[in-house]
């Protein structure tokens, strides 16, 4: 915040992970208020992660201790995407309003991300400017953590450290598929552009290393999963490790939105449809 930036040079190429937001805190033309810059870097992430996925990763721990004490975590079950009203038009406007404020953490995030009028969507990479190349990449990128997903899951399963995950707890109503959609929408979101887009690049403008960056950011997903147990916690881990690790090498977002959004489509949206046939919850 507050904090000048120039135009990116003319002819350069380099990802745009490696293009700071705010100039380098370190650089020696601004060693005077170099402190003063970190501190409001620092205050700002501390900021929005209480507000959006900081908090949940607090939540998700004790939620954790407290599954552990109550018994078996196999005998347990984390439902995603609750009734919130038995009324079905109230348990819409609940559903609708909870995704909506959920995504204000990512104007936030987006808008201190913007300095001296920077376009912060392109910063991070959600531009448009090569949406086939962006689908294609989300598509690979959800095959590939997908699979890997169950296995871990149902290795938590069979090992008893996950809890059984009700993926969609909505009744059957005309607006549950859409609203599952947006819910994955949201999700995709809130994580991607939070703990990759607006973490990753602020905890670069704090002079972070790299794999100091990518590890902690995939540290913090893993952790606010784990109300799920261990299984999800370790799988959403690796995830964050694969998207830390593109984001850095390309500097785009979009494509991890867009795999994120078909990972938990694919969830939510199989789970209400399929859920009778299979036997599920």
């Amino acid at each position: 915040m507050g904090i000048e930036v120039g135009p990116r040079p003319e002819g350069d190429d380099r990802p745009l992970t490696q293009q700071p937001i705010d100039p380098p805190i370190g650089n020696p033309a601004q060693r005077d208020a170099g402190p003063v810059r970190r501190r409001r870097v620092s205050v700002e992430i501390w900021l929005i992660l209480g507000l959006s996925l900081g908090q949940s990763a607090v939540y998700s721990v004790v939620s954790l201790i407290d599954k552990f004490t109550r018994g078996p975590l196999r005998d347990q079950t984390a439902t995603l995407n609750p009734v919130q009203s038995p009324r079905p038009y109230l348990d819409l406007t609940y559903q609708l309003l909870g995704i909506g404020f959920a995504l204000v953490p990512v104007a936030l995030a987006l808008f201190f991300l913007t300095a001296s009028g920077r376009n912060a969507l392109r910063a991070i990479g959600i531009d448009g400017r090569s949406p086939w190349r962006d689908l294609g990449a989300g598509a690979a990128l959800a095959a590939l953590i997908g699979l890997p997903g169950i296995g871990l899951y149902l290795l938590g399963r069979a090992l008893g450290v996950t809890v059984n995950v009700v993926a969609s707890g909505l009744d059957a109503y005309w607006w549950t598929i859409p609203v599952l959609i947006l819910a994955a929408v949201q999700n995709a979101l809130l994580e991607e552009v939070v703990m990759v887009g607006y973490l990753m690049t602020r905890l670069r403008d704090l002079g972070w290393q790299t794999p100091v960056i990518i590890l902690s950011s995939a540290a913090l997903r893993g952790s606010y999963h784990l109300y799920q147990g261990i299984g999800p916690g370790l799988g959403n881990f690796v995830m964050g490790l694969i998207f830390g690790y593109w984001f850095h090498r390309t500097g785009r977002v979009a494509p991890l939105i867009v795999a994120h959004t078909i990972l938990d489509i694919v969830a939510f949206v199989g789970y209400a449809l399929f859920r009778e046939v299979f036997g599920l919850g």
